[in-house]
């Protein structure tokens, strides 16, 4: 532990070194993909982002002889502890060599911040919310992730739980081959079919020529569906706005189903190509350059992750998420997609859980959200 020192990152240099600390550690993983570099200084809060306007971040950067070893970030999330009456803080961009000193250097800095506003545990990690990257890799070590899941070593399990981080909630990614929509089971398409006839529900494609409203009637929904999901965190209208911008050229709009009753969009379904391989081969630069090659002819990608069927309170649990799939499955049918991942899928929601094993989906990766309480 000769000369370890973990300081706040305070300075221009030291947040250029925090920022390129995943490059050094894991550029010579197979299976790791490089963060979108302008993405991951707004979600630090280096650049603007609206994420920050309700929240607090202190980033920390470990060295050893004056050699980056190590970073992370305490976050006061106070959006989430007014949605859930909490008290906690949580951690994220959590990046060490394998040593459980410099580790719990980190872990113990970030406690220390959070302390000072009174929190009960400590969370993580979230990149910097659920609503964002979150989770551990704990299973699944065999491949690359799907486009904005997160990828570590195995070894972070043993340092994140020698600090004392216990289990909290697991969350599964579930991989299938694109015949799983086209296909669904008898039973649950006689469900599907007997919904849209109950409620009379209609289904169509995104429409384009207004694109970025689309977008944020889909993040609506998503706030309305999720009320009362373990660790829901709505997000802000600034969030809805900046989300909306960010994802307008990276969704395929007939690969986006809404559902609606009498005109009013009650539910939504939508997946994103994969485009880690193509993060990947511009090393996560979109400028000057990297995004015309990250977009171009995304159509032809053949892995997609679907992301999310969510559908509002009033019409979940009658099949109306099947309805939505159904209508899905042909067009991903007539699309060059092979493959697709759901995910993620949390441990306690037992009806999706079901309906994708009863299907046919493989559980192929399992993330680890973690809880500190505080003494």
């Amino acid at each position: 532990m000769a000369n370890l020192s973990i300081q706040p990152v305070e300075t221009r240099q030291q947040r250029k070194v925090f920022l390129n600390l995943p490059w050094k550690l894991h550029s010579k993983d197979p299976y790791w993909i490089p963060p979108l570099r302008q993405n991951q200084a707004e979600l630090v809060g280096y650049k603007k982002h609206p994420f920050h306007e309700t929240s607090e971040m202190q980033t920390f950067l470990a060295t050893r002889d004056g050699k980056a070893v190590g970073r992370i970030a305490a976050i006061m999330n106070h959006i989430h502890n007014k949605q859930h009456n909490e008290q906690i803080g949580f951690f994220g961009f959590f990046e060490s060599i394998d040593d459980v000193e410099v580790a719990r250097g980190l872990f113990e800095a970030a406690r220390n911040w959070l302390a000072k506003h009174d929190v009960t545990a400590i969370r993580g990690p979230t990149n910097p919310s659920m609503n964002y990257e979150c989770g551990l890799l704990i299973d699944g070590f065999d491949s690359s992730p799907f486009f904005m899941m997160t990828y570590n070593p195995p070894y972070y399990e043993k340092l994140v739980e020698d600090f004392g981080f216990k289990k909290s909630q697991d969350m599964f990614a579930y991989w299938g081959h694109i015949e799983m929509l086209s296909s669904l089971d008898e039973k649950l398409a006689v469900i599907a079919q007997s919904s849209k006839e109950r409620f009379n529900v209609t289904t169509r494609t995104m429409d384009s020529s207004r694109f970025r409203e689309e977008v944020e009637t889909f993040l609506n929904i998503y706030n309305q569906a999720l009320v009362g999901t373990w660790g829901f965190l709505p997000m802000t209208p600034g969030e809805i706005r900046h989300t909306a911008k960010g994802l307008q050229h990276l969704i395929i709009p007939e690969l986006a189903v809404i559902g609606e009753v009498d005109g009013k969009p009650i539910g939504c379904t939508f997946g994103f190509p994969d485009y880690n391989p193509r993060i990947k081969a511009i090393d996560g630069r979109l400028f000057p350059f990297g995004f015309l090659r990250l977009i171009w002819k995304k159509r032809n990608i053949t892995r997609m992750r679907l992301i999310s069927t969510n559908v509002v309170p009033e019409y979940q649990r009658w099949g109306v998420g099947l309805v939505l799939l159904a209508a899905l499955g042909p067009l991903v049918a007539a699309s060059n997609v092979e493959e697709c991942e759901f995910s993620w899928v949390l441990e306690s929601n037992t009806l999706s859980r079901g309906s994708l094993e009863k299907g046919g989906a493989e559980c192929t990766k399992t993330y680890r959200m973690y809880d500190l309480e505080m003494s």
